[in-house]
């Protein structure tokens, strides 16, 4: 995998937008698989297709790509997206395409994470200000993703820091998050939410009562649920029946370490 930019295709633009969006989009063009299945190739979508901006022929899936210029081996915290409402539609009725967050400097990428559609819930979107009444698109709300919130099984790597992830261990990491595709959305939401939780836990063993220490800021992203508790027992059933954590003994847990 080439991590440098092919620089020549870019002469001829002028905006730094649009010559990002022409090096980073010929690069995925030309090094990236599918990741989910497999397949060698990832084509292109024609031009200002909303929803996404490649496809794979084998597997149907598609991909958006975001990319960021930093001199730090971080793609930071928040990445901005377009229309709130669009994106919250996309995600609340699974459309929505699985991420491609790209991190490169001195025209060569650095990091490059995936992250699946079923890590996308509502509560990661934040709304920004409307444009302003003399802006040409004058009362448009865009949004920003807040990749910060996102549980460490969610953001895959195919290149992190420099160094390129071999491509069987990529596909085996996002296979082992595929069951999330079938759960319900609303559920989802939460089971992600307290495996957020679990990650911050600093030991590798913890209780109940640890997680219980996260209510106020799982109240907070979910105020209409008065039983907060009991939902924390019930996503900690459902991570331990699909192999997040182990059950040790009542009220005691463990990470599973191979996720």
């Amino acid at each position: 995998m080439d991590f440098n930019f092919n620089r020549e295709i870019s002469l001829g633009y002028h905006s730094k937008t649009q010559i990002a969006r022409v090096l980073t989009e010929d690069w995925l063009s030309r090094n990236m698989y599918c990741p989910i299945c497999g397949n060698a190739v990832l084509r292109h979508y024609e031009a200002n297709r909303p929803v996404a901006d490649f496809y794979c022929e084998s597997c149907h899936s598609d991909f958006e790509l975001k990319s960021k210029e930093s001199g730090r081996d971080s793609l930071g915290s928040l990445i901005n997206d377009g229309q709130y409402d669009k994106m919250i539609e996309c995600i609340t009725s699974n459309q929505n395409p699985h991420f491609f967050f790209m991190q490169y400097s001195d025209f060569k990428v650095r990091n490059l994470i995936l992250i699946p559609n079923h890590y996308f819930t509502p509560s990661i979107i934040i709304k920004r200000k409307p444009l302003s009444d003399k802006a040409r698109r004058a009362g448009w709300v865009g949004c920003n993703i807040n990749i910060a919130d996102i549980p460490s099984s969610g953001k895959i790597y195919v290149i992190q820091n420099g160094v390129s992830l071999d491509k069987p261990s990529v596909i085996r990491n996002y296979q082992k998050t595929a069951f999330l595709k079938h759960v319900d959305s609303t559920i989802r939401g939460w089971m992600l939410d307290v495996l957020f939780c679990i990650e911050r836990i600093p030991s590798v063993e913890f209780t109940l009562e640890q997680v219980y220490t996260f209510a106020p800021e799982l109240s907070y992203k979910h105020p209409d649920n008065n039983f907060v508790h009991a939902k924390i027992r019930q996503q900690l059933q459902l991570l331990r029946d699909n192999g997040y954590i182990k059950f040790i003994s009542r009220g005691h847990y463990c990470k599973n370490q191979t996720i």
